[in-house]
């Protein structure tokens, strides 16, 4: 009887000591809901840039990297491993979904001298892309055009605690600090290592903030009279006028040495090159310095490949000059009527100021290049 005492007591020692295992993986983020990652299952490595897994039934999370000698490959069904705001949602009228991708990056990245825009600048260690810049743009009677950033308060995005909503694939993507990833891969450190971008290089987040971009607040007031903007759910009259606050991309320019990072939000420590993740303009990178493979270049947006570096205060956004590289059919350096597509069509009069048939690169920087191509969408 003694015997059985005895083994009973241990029995509730040892469920006393798992449940209070478990429950010390329990937290919050930023008082949203608590909760753990018990579902997890990894091969808890001491850091990322080796083999890892991250399977979470909870969420549904399948993300698995595998290292061999010149690459680095994700294959990750792109759900989030972490609580997220609720989708949809007023400002975002789209639902989570697995999306089932396949990643590859340079396991010795190269860096270079000129930056590349690029729409999609890396990956978070979960699978999920990040894709700081919108499609959002405001357009106006008087031929401005402005493009929408998502950390704004004049138009509801539908963002959610980790700076990110849904794309109408599905597809659920970090447009600014994505808190939960910060939270969950925090090893101590200043630096939270929280992704790779495409070009091989890792990226960061620096809890004290003490990298700061080289962005500024351009001085002045914008211009533009009868704005709007519009997507198929809704259109909004835009008042443009006043200081550049950063609602918009154009908002910011580049000066080099303002602040610790490169145009990229890059910066060498120690001997290293890497991309800092910040809560200031442009949040993550909007370019690249390293090479990416030709092959994944289109699907991530790399503007004619990757060529062309970043303008100021454009963020990278292809200029009027790449405008004309992708539309001129004839390669005379000008757009006829028979050679534009979209708004530049439908707007063509309007543009062709003297009127002579033709729009010339002048014209269309005018009316900020490229914009009027891109149809407002949830981005």
């Amino acid at each position: 009887m003694k015997n059985q005492y005895y083994v009973v007591i241990l029995i509730a020692s040892i469920l006393m000591s798992c449940n209070t295992q478990k429950s010390s993986n329990a937290h919050s983020h930023d008082g949203i809901a608590v909760h753990n990652h018990d579902n997890d299952v990894a091969n808890t490595p001491s850091n990322y840039f080796g083999n890892y897994s991250l399977i979470n039934k909870e969420y549904g999370t399948k993300t698995v990297v595998t290292v061999d000698a010149n690459t680095r490959k994700m294959v990750t069904n792109a759900l989030p491993n972490h609580e997220t705001g609720t989708f949809p949602n007023p400002g975002n009228p789209n639902a989570i979904k697995a999306q089932n991708r396949t990643y590859t990056f340079p396991l010795n990245p190269k860096k270079g001298e000129i930056a590349q825009w690029i729409r999609e600048p890396g990956v978070a260690l979960n699978g999920i892309k990040f894709e700081p810049g919108t499609a959002e743009v405001v357009q106006c009677e008087t031929g401005e055009n402005y493009r929408v950033e998502a950390l704004q308060d004049v138009i509801d995005l539908g963002l959610d605690f980790n700076h990110a909503h849904v794309q109408p694939t599905g597809a659920y993507h970090y447009h600014g600090t994505p808190t939960s990833v910060i939270q969950n891969f925090d090893s101590g450190e200043d630096l939270v290592h929280v992704g790779f971008a495409h070009d091989g290089f890792p990226m960061y987040y620096s809890k004290s903030g003490k990298y700061k971009p080289s962005y500024k607040l351009l001085d002045g007031d914008r211009e533009g009279e009868d704005c709007s903007y519009e997507n198929p759910h809704q259109s909004i009259d835009i008042s443009v006028g006043g200081h550049h606050d950063g609602t918009y991309g154009s908002d910011f320019e580049f000066v080099d040495g303002y602040g610790d990072l490169d145009e990229c939000n890059g910066i060498t420590i120690d001997g290293n090159y890497m991309y800092l993740v910040t809560k200031e303009f442009p949040y993550i990178s909007r370019c690249v310095m390293g090479e990416v493979n030709d092959s994944e270049k289109r699907s991530l947006g790399m503007q004619g490949g990757g060529e062309g570096r970043p303008q100021n205060g454009q963020g990278g956004r292809p200029n009027a000059t790449q405008t004309i590289k992708e539309m001129d059919a004839n390669k005379d350096g000008k757009l006829s009527q028979e050679e534009v597509k979209g708004p530049l069509k439908e707007d063509f009069s309007k543009i062709d100021t003297n009127s002579d048939g033709l729009l010339s690169k002048e014209e269309l920087e005018k009316i900020g290049g490229r914009d009027r191509q891109n149809p407002p969408k949830h981005n």
